[in-house]
């Protein structure tokens, strides 16, 4: 009689873990719908970069001034991703969500009727303030709306966003850009903005608003954060164009990121109910985790960065040949994304990161040996090898960081933060490797420019051919000068070359290094699985 007992109560046990592990067909637009707004968003990051050429000559505005078409966004969106959890739970998540993806469809069509670059800038700015929200809000609606057996499920759906989007974006800028002009770009947000509004409006739940809170909020907590992350932000972007600590505009920002960061972090640790909470990096896989995951946002931005640089300035690609070797990181991906959760199920997350770490990592350093000769198609294999690689990492970093995450402000919180470490592990990875650019090109230019003098035979022949061969293009006196010049830019280009493959030597060590990070993470309680208890 116990025993049938037992049996029954098991049984019933096991129904209502069944039945509360369903996800309705509400809860699944809920998260698709949020999912295609983070999709935009992180493509707006990045989807300009193909066509600033086109965009500049429109509005009239040089090569530093129109860097500051995705500077300004980046640094909105940067400064808004942790005042999400806090702005959602004043005004609870489907108001704000849906206030946001209105202005956000508004903000992006007003980008692309921008006919000067102050207020491309402007437009910019509020794009990204508003597009900014959408990341971590998709990230919250997985761990709200799907149960922790499905966490991963939504995980892996979520990394399509994260690096899918910056794999497609070149090729959809520049797509757009060559056949229909550059305000396409952002013409672009409108249906799928449309479709993300009406999935919010219908499957998120109505919550009551504390707008009493906005009295209450962390205003010193905001105000040095904005600040501080707002000044990090252009140091890191305008740092290079301006040599650094040369500049006296960027010491002086330096300074105000450093006094108000570490103010905020005063703020936050010492606050009964802070802004962002910093406490969760007590938790030791948070906190790993974060570590690995601004890493892969080195190396995620970070090459989607240098490549079409190197694409463009030694290859003479324009944006669309630039986009089609690209998209070659980002087609496998859908391949791979799917069976990610099927392996978390049977193998310790750590050692998928790890593995994801090896081909991410080991795909960059096949791209260190470049030679002028090493183009598009040359890329096409490494590619492939890091788009395996990639949601390796991403899936199972974001289940393991947010294990154990309550429904709600903890989980917005843990959201908000993990994405903001990604996206400034992106920025630092951006300036870090622009610089290095620079710098290297500069001295193996030095070193090049050793061997090649005027008085060496060899350079003394190569220029004889050049001159007769410019003398025969054309008539006149300036044949020599020409000749003087080509080779010039002959030695630069191999410079280049050479920076290059320094550059992406350093970040394939940088992305193997955080592979370190695992070796100190705690086992996940329940294998794939995010959010266990």
């Amino acid at each position: 009689m116990a025993g049938t007992l037992v049996q029954n109560q098991t049984d019933t046990a096991k129904q209502n873990k069944g039945a509360s592990e369903q996800v309705s067909f509400k809860s699944w637009i809920a998260v698709l719908g949020t999912l295609l707004g983070c999709f935009m968003a992180v493509l707006d990051i990045i989807v300009t970069n193909a066509s600033l050429k086109e965009i500049a000559g429109t509005l009239a505005a040089s090569q530093d001034e129109i860097s500051w078409v995705p500077t300004a966004y980046l640094v909105a969106e940067i400064v808004v991703i942790p005042l999400t959890a806090w702005l959602s739970s004043v005004f609870s998540l489907r108001n704000y969500l849906l206030v946001n993806s209105i202005l956000f469809v508004i903000f992006s069509v007003c980008c692309g009727q921008a006919h000067s670059l102050s207020m491309m800038i402007l437009f910019r700015a509020l794009q990204g303030f508003t597009g900014g929200v959408l990341i971590p809000l998709s990230f919250t609606v997985i761990l709200t709306y799907l149960p922790p057996s499905k966490h991963p499920v939504g995980l892996a759906l979520f990394s399509v966003t994260a690096v899918f989007a910056p794999a497609v974006g070149p090729l959809v800028g520049g797509f757009l850009t060559e056949n229909y002009g550059w305000p396409y770009i952002f013409y672009l947000n409108v249906v799928p903005g449309l479709l993300l509004i009406a999935a919010s409006w219908y499957a998120l739940h109505k919550e009551e608003m504390h707008i009493s809170s906005l009295w209450r909020g962390d205003w010193w907590g905001i105000l040095t954060m904005a600040v501080g992350l707002a000044s990090f932000e252009i140091v890191l972007d305008d740092g290079n164009r301006k040599d650094w600590f040369g500049d006296p505009m960027i010491v002086k920002l330096a300074w105000v990121a450093l006094i108000s960061l570490t103010a905020f972090v005063i703020i936050e640790l010492r606050s009964q109910d802070p802004l962002v909470e910093l406490r969760l990096f007590a938790r030791r896989n948070f906190a790993l985790g974060s570590v690995v995951n601004i890493a892969l946002g080195c190396g995620l931005y970070g090459f989607v960065y240098i490549l079409p640089f190197y694409l463009g300035s030694v290859q003479g690609y324009n944006s669309l040949e630039i986009g089609e070797t690209i998209v070659w990181m980002g087609i496998p991906q859908l391949l791979v994304i799917p069976l990610i959760p099927r392996l978390m199920k049977v193998i310790d997350p750590r050692y998928i990161i790890a593995l994801g770490i090896i081909l991410f990592g080991g795909a960059t350093l096949l791209t260190t040996h470049l030679s002028l000769s090493f183009a598009g198609q040359q890329f096409h294999i490494p590619l492939v090898i890091r788009a395996l690689g990639q949601p390796m990492i991403m899936v199972p970093i974001s289940a393991i960081a947010t294990e154990g995450m309550a429904p709600g402000r903890e989980s917005g919180a843990a959201s908000a933060l993990f994405n903001m470490m990604r996206n400034i592990g992106g920025s630092i990875g951006i300036a870090a490797l622009s610089t290095l650019v620079s710098v290297r090109e500069r001295f193996h230019s030095f070193r090049i420019g050793e061997s090649v003098s005027l008085y060496s035979q060899a350079t003394q022949q190569r220029l004889a051919q050049s001159t007769e061969f410019f003398t025969a293009q054309s008539s006149g006196g300036s044949s020599q000068m020409r000749a003087v010049l080509a080779l010039g830019a002959t030695v630069r280009r191999q410079a280049l070359v050479m920076a290059f493959s320094d550059t992406f030597l350093v970040l394939s060590i940088v992305l193997l290094s955080s592979m370190a990070a695992l070796f100190f993470m705690k086992k996940p309680h329940v294998t794939g699985g995010g959010g266990a208890h």
